[in-house]
């Protein structure tokens, strides 16, 4: 017998996150605002959210993969991911640019992270 598979906000092409065995896939998870720094910080806010409502947290992440629309960007992007990540517990990340969805996108994250709580991290 295999584990259930649960969908958080599932829509008709995708769902937020999807939990299975213990792991949660966040699907790309974009912010608002007029800069990369704007947009950073309401994209993890989302994705702080997110992992909550899976049983997980920001300490528990596995892997992060980050578009940006401009390399230009990184450093202002890095501010606001430095401020934001559990220091104790960084996780795997890889960075890169590419064409996102709409050009109003600065930037996206793709998240992997393992359920539970911040103790056990």
């Amino acid at each position: 017998m295999f584990p259930p598979i649960t969908r958080l906000e599932p829509g008709p092409r995708m769902s937020e996150a999807v939990i299975y065995n213990g792991l949660v896939w966040l699907a790309g998870q974009v912010g608002e605002g007029a800069t990369v720094a704007a947009q950073t910080a309401d994209m993890l806010a989302r994705v702080e959210t997110l992992l909550g409502q899976s049983g997980s947290s920001k300490s528990r992440i596995l892997s992060a993969q980050i578009w940006l629309a401009d390399m230009a960007d990184f450093a202002d992007m890095n501010a606001v991911w430095d401020a934001w990540i559990d220091p104790e517990h960084p996780p795997a990340r890889a960075c890169a640019e590419a064409r996102l969805a709409t050009e109003e996108y600065r930037v996206e994250i793709l998240i992997l992270a393992a359920q539970g709580d911040d103790a056990a991290a």
